[in-house]
């Protein structure tokens, strides 16, 4: 049996992005453990948690709901790849890459909750 969830693709990107999302934050320096490292990765899990619990609900509504929260956790992650840029964490080049998958997976997550409207 398979969870309605896993035949998502806009879960399995959710993944993808989480993944790539950790290995940038092997870059931060260890002084960042329990805050700038800790804030991103619970925000990248966080939005394919939110597709994932989401698609058990009982209503569109509250799947909808779900769904943005997942985009609200993508653009948390947006903010902070700002900031490690600033801090000279990540390059301006990475976090480029990251903000334009962020910005397709959002427009991903969009479009599937327009499809979910009746």
């Amino acid at each position: 049996m398979a969870f309605r969830f896993e035949s998502l693709n806009i879960w399995k990107d959710a993944i993808e992005y989480a993944n790539e999302l950790y290995e940038i934050a092997k870059k931060f320096p260890t002084e960042e453990k329990f805050a700038l490292t800790d804030q991103l990765k619970r925000a990248a899990v966080s939005i394919s948690n939110n597709i994932a619990e989401g698609s058990g609900s009982t209503t569109v509504k509250n799947f909808c709901s779900f769904l943005d929260i997942s985009i609200k956790s993508t653009l948390e992650t947006v903010n902070v790849l700002y900031f490690a840029e600033k801090r000279q964490y990540i390059t301006s080049h990475e976090r480029q890459k990251l903000y334009n998958n962020a910005e397709s997976l959002i427009r991903k997550i969009r479009a599937f909750k327009n499809s979910l409207k009746p």
